[in-house]
């Protein structure tokens, strides 16, 4: 029970929330978990969902599958207008109907925004904002919460939690006080015992979804406490300071690598919005294909962004961590400028 405490703690430190559960399978269903709130919080009566097409591809799919056949209508993720434009696509959307605005911070394709404009449209419609993060790049951004987001949502893989040939992950969700009995999960809390000494128990779950499933918001039972322990354990031993400087390199880092990839001939970036630790890379070639050569070089290739984007041809998505060296940016570099000569 005080490991989850704790885990609550930092979570809504990190995120400038009030309250935070223990947790979900991944961030993804935890994007659907936040959609699945926001129409128990309208009681149906708001049934449109506004998704950011930049929201990370997998996510918007959870999100279709858990509410298919249900009253809710997504839209507003639909890839017809400028991908550049960031969120301003999504401002002429919001209207009575809409229940829930979702967006990423940063974004899929590692862009920093200033969401504040858009907390004041979505709340001035009545509506609820959502805002999927990366944990680690609140080590230096503003809080979600000092937005005005009204649920946080993120994957907490990168809080110490090893790959582990794809799993398991760490669902975070964190909401502001007047939800909480919405929100899936249970939380803990702490009081003093019958003998005056500090206790943690299990404060708050949705007893609906163990006895009137039927009724219940959400019916998520179970949650990834041993994940949840880790990352506890990882941002604890980090601290503030050390959260920070971890945030620094991968910011760091990732901006050397793009400077260094931009200036090989036939290589760009596709934007010059602010980004943390990913940014697209603008190819001569299609992606799959210098992946290929890549691994020939025993380098994992970016992301080819063409198969969730079609207009972005020849675009790849980099990921720079604190985990990389110099030395393997600059490997890249010259492996990127060799395979194009040849």
């Amino acid at each position: 029970m005080r490991a989850i405490f704790d885990y609550q703690s930092l979570i809504t430190a990190l995120t400038g929330m009030d309250v935070s559960n223990a947790s979900h399978y991944d961030g993804a269903t935890a994007a659907a978990e936040a959609v699945s709130m926001a129409f128990a919080h309208f009681r149906g009566k708001r049934c449109k969902v506004l998704l950011s097409p930049a929201l990370n591809p997998q996510s918007r799919q959870v999100i279709r599958t858990y509410h298919d056949g249900t009253e809710v209508q997504i839209v507003g993720d639909e890839i017809n207008g400028n991908l550049k434009d960031g969120f301003v696509s999504l401002l002429d959307q919001i209207d009575g109907q809409t229940a829930l605005v979702m967006v990423q911070y940063p974004d899929f394709f590692g862009r920093i925004y200033d969401f504040t404009a858009l907390a004041e449209a979505v709340h001035k419609a009545g509506a609820l904002l959502a805002i999927s993060v990366n944990p680690l790049s609140l080590g230096i951004l503003t809080p979600p919460g000092e937005f005005g987001a009204d649920i946080v949502t993120g994957e907490g893989q990168s809080l110490g939690i090893p790959l582990s040939y794809g799993g398991p992950y760490l669902g975070i969700f964190a909401t502001r006080q007047e939800y909480v009995r919405k929100m899936a999960g249970r939380l803990v809390g702490e009081t003093i015992d019958n003998r005056g000494q500090r206790a943690y128990v299990l404060t708050l779950t949705a007893r609906e979804q163990h006895i009137r499933r039927e009724k219940a918001t959400s019916n998520i039972c179970s949650n990834q406490g041993v994940m949840a322990l880790a990352s506890t354990v990882y941002m604890s031993l980090l601290g503030k300071n050390g959260l920070r400087q971890v945030a620094e390199l991968c910011y760091q880092k990732a901006h050397y690598a793009a400077q260094r990839l931009a200036q090989i001939p036939g290589f760009s970036l596709w934007t010059d919005t602010p980004f943390f630790h990913e940014f697209v890379l603008q190819c001569p070639k299609p992606v799959s294909e210098l992946n290929e050569e890549l691994l020939d070089y025993g380098i994992l290739g970016g992301y080819d962004l063409s198969q969730d984007y079609p207009e972005l041809q020849n675009c790849m998505l980099v990921a720079v961590t604190e985990m990389i060296s110099r030395e393997d940016i600059d490997l890249l570099v010259e492996t990127l400028t060799e395979v194009c000569n040849e």
